[in-house]
């Protein structure tokens, strides 16, 4: 017998509302129990540290030992490279999973083209409080702005990063609005120059790396510059029993550094030590502890990482891949190659530099071998910051090792190929090899290629000093740059 039109009806309706609610509480147990597995997060980032400069990755000198009880914790990432070796390019490449060419921020002190999408949004899309402490993304609040925390607090010591932090877990736990899952980013400003922290090491005791020289300046600089270290390390621990105290057990708690350090051949500069970071990451129960990793990694592929560890989904056309699979012990490998690009900073250092890296070899291309590579840190000399160079260039005109170090600093070849997993320090260009014919052409073509993909526009920031114009670099003419810095940019 057929039921009227009014019953038939209600009765649709009913089926239709109980699925209704049978599917919105199936989203709701799906969301909880995506909630209750979802760890809070610490970000712990330092600033202008090379890897190479910790005991933790084979450095003595320089003890670390909060990066090694972390490490035994979790894990270390030993091919762990940034985008960019300078802070604006570096931290806008991690915040949006994209290389500095397409999200616009390629010199330093730049920003990413307004409406660039930022991975923030999509850590709040999954349910995360996101907050931002001391140096994270790089400017003023108002720059910072677009990136999209929930909240920001600058900081410039540790004693007020520290405190800062604490007051806001303590407040979010006061106020009951700790419910939902936190992400934290907090950066500090070591080792970042100047190294001005009475320094516990002795001058007397600290090594260099094999292209610096050894004056009682630098030892002076470099001692200065441990400490910055040993204080960001100190740091480290506290800031893991801070997270253990107002976050609980379930935290992946992550530390790395933007870029390599600012000594010569580091900061603003495409090999190792200027892109290759510390980075170590500890999940209790999730990563294995004690474990190291050699997969290739990059700056970009952190928080599409971090997305995938929480549930997140990735937006399309980015650069950045997670790495969940190696963090998380079911796969060993990432990346086939890294690509890092670098533009230049203000008016100081207008060198443009590309270069792609496998696990064994790395092709650089300077793109513009007629102009002088000089930074701040050659420019200015400012103590504790550069004030070594004035040594630097007066043993330059006896001794030969050091004018050898000294020219190779200022003037780049076109193209350097380094076999680096031999030559850690890349003192031994093989560009000129036969034997590397073959090779050569190969990195170019993928490199080449990848630049094209990107949209590179390989730019001149700001105008450019000239190998054929001396006064404007050559250290001879030192007083005539100050005066020309102090006037402005070129």
């Amino acid at each position: 017998m057929t039921k009227p039109l009014f019953q038939r009806t209600c009765a649709i309706e009913s089926v239709s509302i109980a699925c209704r609610l049978a599917a919105c509480s199936a989203f709701l147990v799906t969301y909880t129990a995506l909630l209750a597995d979802q760890p809070n997060i610490v970000v712990y980032l330092s600033d202008d540290h090379s890897q190479f400069d910790s005991s933790l990755y084979g450095n003595k000198n320089i003890p670390t030992s909060q990066f090694e009880r972390l490490a035994a914790d979790g894990m270390t990432f030993t091919h762990a490279f940034v985008a960019s070796p300078s802070c604006a390019p570096s931290r806008a490449a991690m915040l949006t999973g994209l290389m500095p060419a397409r999200n616009g921020a390629e010199a330093n002190h730049t920003f990413p083209k307004p409406g660039t999408h930022t991975l923030i949004q999509d850590l709040q899309a999954v349910g995360y409080e996101v907050a931002s402490f001391g140096k994270v993304a790089h400017g003023a609040p108002k720059q910072v702005e677009p990136y999209g925390f929930d909240y920001v607090a600058g900081a410039q010591r540790i004693d007020q990063l520290r405190k800062r932090v604490v007051d806001f877990l303590k407040d979010r736990q006061n106020s009951g609005n700790s419910s939902k899952p936190l992400c934290l980013f907090v950066g500090t400003t070591n080792p970042h120059v100047s190294w001005n922290s009475p320094t516990t090491f002795d001058p007397a005791e600290v090594e260099f790396p094999p292209h610096h020289l050894d004056t009682p300046s630098t030892r002076a600089h470099r001692a200065a510059y441990y400490q910055e270290i040993k204080e960001l390390d100190s740091f480290l621990g506290q800031l893991r029993t801070i997270a253990a105290e107002n976050l609980g057990d379930d935290v992946l708690f992550i530390h790395t550094s933007d870029h390599g350090s600012q000594w010569p051949f580091g900061k603003w500069n495409l090999y190792d030590y200027g892109i290759r970071v510390p980075f170590v990451a500890a999940w209790n129960g999730k990563i294995a502890a004690g474990t190291e990793s050699d997969a290739l990694v990059s700056w970009i592929d952190l928080l599409p990482t971090i997305l995938e560890c929480v549930g997140g989904k990735l937006p399309e056309g980015l650069d950045g891949r997670s790495f969940a699979g190696v963090l998380l012990g079911n796969r060993d490998h990432h990346r086939d190659v890294i690509f890092t690009t670098h533009t230049g900073d203000g008016n100081k250092n207008i060198f443009p530099i590309r270069s792609i890296r496998t696990r064994e070899w790395k092709l650089i291309h300077n793109l513009h071998p007629e102009f002088a590579h000089t930074t701040h840190s050659d420019l200015d000399r400012k103590p504790m910051a550069g004030a070594y160079w004035t040594e630097w260039t007066e043993l330059a005109k006896t001794d030969a090792r050091a004018r050898q170090i000294v020219d190779r600093y200022y003037q780049r070849p076109e193209w350097e190929l380094f076999h680096v997993s031999e030559d850690r320090w890349e003192q031994t260009n093989l560009v000129d090899e036969p034997s590397q014919t073959e090779r050569i052409a190969d990195l170019k073509e993928r490199l080449a290629a990848w630049l094209q993909d990107q949209g590179d526009q390989q730019s001149v920031h700001s105008e450019p000093r000239r190998l054929s114009e001396p006064q404007h670099w050559h250290p001879d003419f030192f007083g005539m740059q100050v005066e020309e810095n102090d006037a402005g940019p070129k």
